[in-house]
């Protein structure tokens, strides 16, 4: 007999890197249990987030959604209750590192409050494989560049990176003290990029900022191209670079969601607890993504040069 697909729980599953992640889960032939609590994410038609929706349209089946915030550990009891999960994806959290120098309990509750009460309800219903969605942050100010796996984590500068840091550390922790778990933390660069139908892509809501992984742009150079903004925001041009702008790895959208599936995989092995870097290998400047998102679409990008970001570093990339 045919076995029955492999339900995923996927929290923070509306948001950009999420549906993404939902996309690349309904093709590998796994079903995704999305949950979200549309911080990051437009409200569409039938109480769907807009994103899901549009998933839904590119694979051409339903995809499972509760609305649910991951600090509601009733509610997360009843989700558990009801489906049974082979695996968790963990995204939910809040990801603005400006944001999180501003605001720091507001991020220690959400981020860590939550991905405690995420854990405890998975172990009392015994699922015990995560694939978390942490970032690569929590080097803090690289000692050696590229950076790879065993570079030194925890001297992190802002409240965002630490949260991911401390969940990092309480995942380890946990696959130490409880043998049949098994997870895979995911460090990720800096995501940019949309899938292929161009239908589902990064649209932040609120104050637009993608300096969420240590990114130095404020809005996507796209939205500067087609007209819906007039200046791309660009933090700080006096960094030790090239040009003067910060130099990151970006990897495209649609390779880290297969990365997550690959770690899905991963987890399979009774891998206990792994870490993997999720990069090119590559820097690029600020300014050459500007130049090429000019050459690309054949029309002048306007950027507006602002103070260098709290808590930002020169460049970042990693060791493939």
């Amino acid at each position: 007999p045919r076995t029955m697909a492999e339900k995923i729980l996927v929290t923070g599953g509306a948001g950009y890197i999420g549906s993404h992640c939902v996309l690349e889960l309904v093709q590998a032939g796994y079903v995704p249990v999305v949950v979200d609590n549309f911080h990051n994410a437009i409200r569409g038609a039938d109480s769907l987030p807009e994103s899901l929706r549009r998933v839904q349209q590119i694979v051409h089946q339903p995809i499972l959604f509760q609305e649910l915030d991951i600090t509601d550990v009733a509610a997360l009891q009843e989700l558990f209750k009801k489906h049974r999960f082979s695996a968790v994806m963990h995204f939910a959290g809040l990801k603005a590192v400006g944001e999180s120098v501003q605001k720091p309990l507001e991020y220690y509750r959400v981020n860590l409050t939550g991905t405690i009460q995420l854990l405890e309800t998975m172990k009392a219903h015994g699922v015990r494989n995560i694939v978390f969605s942490s970032s690569a942050t929590v080097y803090g100010d690289p000692k050696y560049l590229p950076l790879d796996e065993n570079h030194p984590v925890g001297g992190c500068t802002n409240p965002y990176g630490k949260s991911k840091y401390f969940i990092e550390e309480m995942i380890r922790d946990l696959c130490k003290a409880e043998r049949d778990w098994n997870a895979v933390l995911l460090r990720y660069f800096n995501p940019i990029g949309a899938h292929e139908s161009g239908m589902i892509g990064e649209d932040p809501q609120g104050i637009p900022n993608n300096q969420a992984e240590g990114a130095l742009v404020d809005l996507s150079p796209v939205q500067v191209a087609v007209g819906r903004r007039e200046f791309l925001k660009v933090f700080g041009n006096d960094y030790k670079t090239e040009d003067g702008t910060g130099v990151r790895d970006y990897i495209h959208v649609v390779d880290l969601a297969k990365g997550h599936i690959a770690a899905l995989k991963k987890l399979k092995e009774d891998c206990g607890c792994k870490i993997y870097n999720l990069g090119t290998g590559t820097g690029y400047s600020v300014l050459q993504m500007v130049q090429a998102m000019e050459k690309a679409s054949g029309r002048e990008v306007r950027s507006d040069p602002q103070p260098g970001g709290h808590g930002q570093r020169a460049s970042c990339s990693h060791s493939p």
